[in-house]
């Protein structure tokens, strides 16, 4: 055998182990997530953590459902959200369900800096556990850049990437202090590749997945759990633009059954899709190099746009 075809030989030998080595990390940390939380009792998260949780973003969707599932383990809440109407419903649903304590907060990320100081003196003196960074802001629907309002824009960077970075900042001393506590940053699957028409949405996501992957070596040794959560489609308003994403299924969980699911890998992995279908589809997604899912994606939101142009035949474009 020649020499150029020995080199090409050991290159190819050396490529399989590291994809075989990489598929069963992956596998490892796959069934850490999801199979062990399902043999082993359930963490007291309290009692590792800290007896109160923030929740952002949270009387729609992930966030109410995160609030049911941390106030079943027994967590006291605090309810950070811009509805006030809806704010005191959830707080006096899970206060007479679960009998913890609550407290609300109303303000709207998206007016950027100036709402973190409501925030920051109404949370004084509380001992925050978990926060959980769930407030988002998606498009309306699949949109050309030129497309979308300017304001849209800047809300979505206020609310996507100023929220999480503002709130994480705000309550991490208290939890250093202690020696313990675990910041929950919901991202997307959006994350793993660019995204056409969902341009500014999808770069604002990588923005949470470096943040917290950067956090996590920052404060590894100080007892801080750093999670990020990539979900792929799950039925919540946020995705209401195609009625393809309205109706539950294996591939596209309810809200409820997504947060019982990813709460329970809290304190187990650092970063999960939460739900385990999730995780055969974020495998499978990331073995196509990045332009392949790059067109993927982008075939996937023209799809999505048409629904919702088939649907709203009034929408006029700028």
């Amino acid at each position: 055998m020649s020499l150029p075809v020995e080199l090409f030989a050991l290159l190819g030998a050396l490529l399989l182990g590291v994809l075989l080595a990489d598929f069963i990390f992956q596998l490892a940390l796959a069934l850490r997530a999801h199979l062990l939380p399902r043999l082993l009792p359930p963490l007291h998260l309290a009692a590792k953590f800290g007896p109160w949780a923030v929740v952002t973003g949270c009387t729609d969707g992930i966030g109410r459902a995160y609030v049911e599932e941390l106030a079943k383990r027994g967590l006291n809440i605090v309810l950070i959200s811009r509805n006030k109407e809806k704010l005191i419903r959830v707080a006096n649903e899970i206060e007479s369900r679960y009998q913890v304590k609550t407290k609300i907060i109303t303000v709207d990320f998206s007016k950027g800096q100036s709402v973190f100081y409501q925030i920051e003196a109404e949370i004084k003196g509380i001992p925050i556990g978990i926060l959980v960074n769930n407030v988002g802001k998606q498009y309306t629907y699949p949109t050309y850049l030129t497309e979308v309002p300017e304001q849209e824009l800047w809300d979505i960077i206020n609310v996507n990437i100023g929220a999480t970075t503002i709130m994480t900042k705000m309550i991490l001393p208290q939890m250093v202090a202690r020696k313990r506590g675990a910041i929950v940053n919901v991202s997307s699957s959006s994350e793993l590749q660019p995204l056409p028409l969902m341009t500014v949405y999808a770069a604002t996501k990588v923005f949470v997945k470096s943040f917290s992957e950067a956090l996590r070596v920052e404060y590894q040794s100080e007892g801080i759990t750093i999670q990020h959560l990539s979900p792929f489609f799950i039925k919540t308003k946020m995705n209401a633009f195609s009625y393809r994403l309205q109706e539950s299924s294996l591939l596209v969980p309810d809200a409820e059954t997504y947060a019982k699911n990813a709460i329970n890998t809290l304190g187990r992995v650092n970063h999960t899709t939460g739900y385990w279908v999730h995780g055969l589809q974020y495998f499978f997604t990331m073995i196509p190099p990045m332009w392949i899912r790059t067109y993927i994606g982008a075939f996937m939101n023209q799809t999505f746009r048409k629904d919702y142009l088939y649907n709203n035949k009034s929408v006029s474009f700028l």
